[in-house]
Parts: C-alpha cells; sequence; structure tokens
C-alpha cells in the first residue's frame, strides 16, 4: 500500500494482504483488460486463488480450509480490488457455502466441504432472484416437488452469476405453495444442486451480457431432479437461511468496495501529482484535489463502519446495522472515488489502456447487488431507527 490510503485497520491480516498483492501482481491490468473484451472468466486466476488456499479461507480446517476469521476473508477481497482485480469471479465461493456449513448435516459438509476447499469442486452459483419478484424473496415462484426420494424443480432464475463455472448451485424454491403457509417466509428450502447431473436434463443456462463483465446467467428448469438427500436442513425454512448468511456476504462485498475506492484513490492522487498543466500539476488546484480528498474521507469513514461489523461478526454479536450500514457507504465511496479518479485524468480515463473505465463499470453494481440502496435504507428506517415498515 502507499501512504495514500494505508491505515491502522487496514493493516490487519498483514502478511495474507501482502501475499494476495504477490499473487495479484501475476494478473496485472492487460489480463483483466483482454477478459472483459471477450466476456471471458478468469480461470487462470480463480486457480490460483484455490491453490493458494485463499478461497477455502472461511472453511474450518476439519473440512480441509483455513479455518480463517471473516476479518481475512474481507482482507484477501479487499486486497484484490485494491490491486486492480476483480474478486466477483469468486467471491461467492466464500460465503455461500456457509449455507451448508451452519445447515447442511454432517454427511453433507463431509462429502462436499473438503472438495470446495481443495477446488476440486467449485460452489459459485446462488439461484434465488426471479425475473418477477426481484428482492422480493418470498414471491419466487420456482417450485420443488417431492416425488418419492427426489424432488422435482421447475421455474427460474436470473442474474445467476458464475453458473457457467460452477458444478454446485446453492438453489432457493418453493416447497409449499404461498397460500398454503401461514407467513409468506414460510414454504421455502434450499437445496445444493449438482449441474453437472442437471445440464441437458432440464437445466438450461443462458448467459446474458451485462455492462461489464460479471459472467451473470438466467437458469431455467423444467422438470430437473435433485435427490431429496440434497436438502439442506429442513423442509420449509429456507428462507431463515439464506438470511443467515447475508451480513457476512454484505461485509464482504463491502470490502471489495473499499479496495476498489483505494485503487481509485492511488490513482488519482499519483496522476494529479505528475500531470503538469500552465506550469504546475494539476493535483494543485483545488477542483482536482478537494473531490479525491472527499472521496478519501468517505472511504475511511466506511472502512471504519465495516471494520465494527467485522468485530461484532467475529464476536458473535448482532452486526446487522453495520453490515448494512457498511456495504452501502463502500458502494456509495467507491463510486465517489471513481468519479474523481476519471474526472482527475481527463479523456485519458476513458481509455481503455488506463483500466479506469473497466473498474468504474464494476465498481457501479455494488449500489444495486447483492442488495440495492433502498432496500438498505428501507432495513435501517424500520430495525434501526424504529419507522414504520415502508413496503
Amino acid at each position: 500500500m502507499t501512504p495514500t490510503t494505508t491505515t491502522a485497520t487496514a493493516e490487519d491480516h498483514a502478511e495474507i494482504r501482502a501475499e494476495v498483492r504477490k499473487l495479484c501482481a501475476r494478473f496485472p491490468g492487460e489480463y483483466w483488460r483482454a477478459l472483459d473484451r471477450e466476456r471471458g472468466y478468469p480461470t487462470e486466476f480463480v486457480r490460483a486463488l484455490t491453490e493458494a488456499g485463499y478461497l477455502a479461507a472461511l472453511i474450518p480446517e476439519e473440512y480441509g480450509g483455513a479455518g480463517l476469521p471473516l476479518s481475512a476473508a474481507a482482507a484477501i477481497l479487499e486486497e484484490i480490488q485494491h490491486s486492480g482485480g476483480n474478486a466477483a469471479a469468486c467471491h461467492a465461493q466464500m460465503y455461500i457455502m456457509g449455507t451448508i456449513l451452519r445447515h447442511g448435516s454432517e454427511e453433507q459438509k463431509r462429502r462436499y466441504l473438503p472438495k470446495i476447499a481443495s477446488g476440486a469442486l467449485r460452489l459459485q452459483a446462488f439461484g434465488v432472484t426471479e425475473p418477477s419478484s426481484g428482492t422480493d424473496t418470498t414471491a419466487l415462484r420456482t417450485t420443488a416437488r417431492r416425488e418419492g426420494d427426489k424432488y422435482v424443480v421447475n421455474g427460474q432464475k436470473i442474474w445467476t452469476s458464475r453458473a457457467e463455472h460452477s458444478d454446485l448451485m446453492l438453489l432457493l424454491a418453493r416447497t409449499t405453495p404461498r397460500e398454503q403457509v401461514r407467513r409468506k417466509t414460510e414454504g421455502l428450502s434450499v437445496f445444493l444442486v449438482d449441474m453437472r447431473e442437471a445440464l441437458g436434463k432440464g437445466l438450461t443456462i443462458r448467459p446474458i451480457r451485462t455492462m461489464m463483465n460479471h459472467n451473470t446467467t438466467e437458469v431455467f428448469f423444467d422438470n430437473v431432479e435433485i435427490p431429496a438427500e440434497n436438502l439442506i436442513g429442513e423442509e420449509g425454512k429456507g428462507f431463515r437461511y439464506i438470511l443467515d448468511g447475508m451480513n457476512a456476504e454484505r461485509l464482504l462485498i463491502a470490502a471489495e468496495c473499499i479496495g476498489d475506492a483505494k485503487w481509485f484513490i492511488e490513482k488519482a492522487v499519483a496522476y494529479a501529482k505528475e500531470r503538469v498543466l500552465f506550469g504546475r500539476p494539476i493535483g494543485q488546484n483545488q477542483g482536482v484535489q478537494f473531490p479525491i480528498a472527499r472521496a478519501y474521507a468517505q472511504m475511511r469513514a466506511a472502512e471504519a463502519i465495516v471494520q465494527k461489523g467485522l468485530r461484532k461478526f467475529e464476536a458473535g454479536e448482532n452486526c446487522g446495522e453495520e453490515a448494512n450500514m457498511g456495504k452501502m457507504l463502500a458502494a456509495e465511496a467507491s463510486w465517489a472515488a471513481g468519479e474523481a479518479c476519471i474526472q482527475t485524468h481527463g479523456g485519458f480515463g476513458f481509455a481503455e489502456e488506463y483500466d479506469i473505465e473497466r473498474k468504474f463499470r464494476e465498481t457501479r453494481l455494488y449500489q444495486v447487488a447483492p442488495i440495492s440502496t433502498n432496500l438498505i435504507l428501507s432495513y435501517l428506517g424500520e430495525h434501526v431507527l424504529g419507522l414504520p415498515r415502508s413496503y
């Protein structure tokens, strides 16, 4: 790190951060630019992370993982972004497996987690969102009907990222019709789908081309059969299982945004110092300097909230406020830093070779996913401030 973005809290897990930076140095800007042009998947990068054990950071040692705390996983993802890369290609492998770890049977844990840890299996696809329900998860229409020793799945998922590059999918489906449950959050169940078995047997994956290289897809289920033993936990309690992992997901995504903000700020500061116009560096001009300084302040504030959230998570305390605020503030900080970086570079900020426009497109996603800013505000309004439910 340069002095621009070095902080006391940011040096937590310093050895891990240093090693991640070394690994990322093997995948410079031209590697990511080539993938962006082709909408390709960073197979070599993901393999390197897997072999180094970073994607198994949160899997306990008894199942072949590193058994590290959430703050270590956050440090790994932050450094990937800070180095100019894009952890979105594989970050879900860190938090999706938590559903198996917390709610799966011992047989399921021993069957899947060691292979996920070693990279023999990839669990990176999360089938929740649907075209008609969006963020109203309880309104999803994909069904899983029990027939003897299997479930038969019908429906459609959208924005299921990495489905083409994953062996397994964590799927949320309705097992009891909505009109037959007392509460709309009941009757939803979680399954582990082996997509290698299901492809061509009712499972269809279609890529969606987006403004950034996110490898996202829509997935169709047409009488796809899933062994009953692939049900995670109890039938009908899947909504709670999914909610259980959301704070970790939001804190990890926030850490990525902080990494992005640091990359933008460092890039802007370096250019503002070296670019000379009218006989002086442009960074001497308040119109250039102040937006960078403000973005830095936003990043530091978001970082403090995220660090607090990580500490509470690891202490077993409720960190919903910090996880939601941290994700929102970090996403806004990375966007502000990207704005300042592009503005500082002027026309060069739009040139592919500088990587700024690529990172700018990539970081914009996180004000929408995995949860939108408006839903975070509604959470804070209702659950933190005690205001009436807004939806």
